[in-house]
């Protein structure tokens, strides 16, 4: 699983006194963990996983534009390492044209149906906003 994997890293991280790659793995570790003991009884998947490290991306971009306005540039120096450190299980995003394919062997076009399809068959791997958009533009 995805998530042996970033704990391996967070431990080579340890060994190397790496403390952004340590700080972003365990953020991710973490929220595995609460996702997982959270009480639903659900299994955490890999791409619950993706979901968890595309959200701290994300957190992590707000954070350095924070720091930046408020002129830390050290600070968004380390941001970016931390971002660094999450590129090798972030999975190649798809193309426009990937996902207006995939669109083209639906029956059912319609948003909701699309959403959906692309929630269950690509999570981690698409960017659901660009698929609202490029559905809408249908």
């Amino acid at each position: 699983m995805l998530i042996d994997d970033i704990k391996k890293a967070n431990i080579q991280a340890m060994k190397d006194h790496d403390q952004n790659k340590r700080s972003a793995y365990c953020q991710i570790i973490s929220r595995y963990l609460e996702l997982k003991t959270n009480g639903s009884g659900k299994e955490v998947t890999d791409a619950d996983v993706l979901s968890i490290i595309g959200k701290l991306d994300k957190e992590l971009d707000e954070e350095k534009d924070g720091y930046l306005k408020a002129g830390r540039t050290s600070s968004a120096a380390e941001i970016d390492l931390q971002k660094a450190a999450l590129v090798p299980f972030i999975p190649k995003q798809m193309s426009e044209e990937e996902i207006k394919k995939v669109i083209a062997t639906l029956e059912d076009k319609t948003l909701p149906s699309i959403m959906k399809y692309f929630k269950i068959n690509y999570a981690g791997k698409v960017d659901m906003g660009l698929v609202s958009k490029i559905t809408r533009g249908l």
